[in-house]
């Protein structure tokens, strides 16, 4: 179950700094829009942070996708 979760959390990472790349923002940019800080932004895209179901509700509509979607692409 471990090894899932940190496959999961792997893809959402390169899924979310894939999606943003694409809408052409810069990580600062896209932080301020998503209302976190740019070094916390970083984290989530490193896999490095856990990102809470709010940040991820924020993050996916800042991405223009449903919560539902941005987990289908992983």
């Amino acid at each position: 179950m471990k090894d899932r979760f940190k496959i999961v959390s792997i893809k959402l990472a390169a899924t979310i700094r894939r999606r943003r790349e694409e809408l052409g923002y810069s990580q600062e940019k896209f932080a301020l829009q998503v209302g976190v800080d740019r070094t916390y932004m970083s984290k989530i895209e490193r896999n490095l942070g856990n990102p809470s179901l709010e940040k991820l509700v924020l993050i996916a509509t800042a991405l223009n996708v449903t919560l539902k979607e941005l987990f289908e692409e992983v």
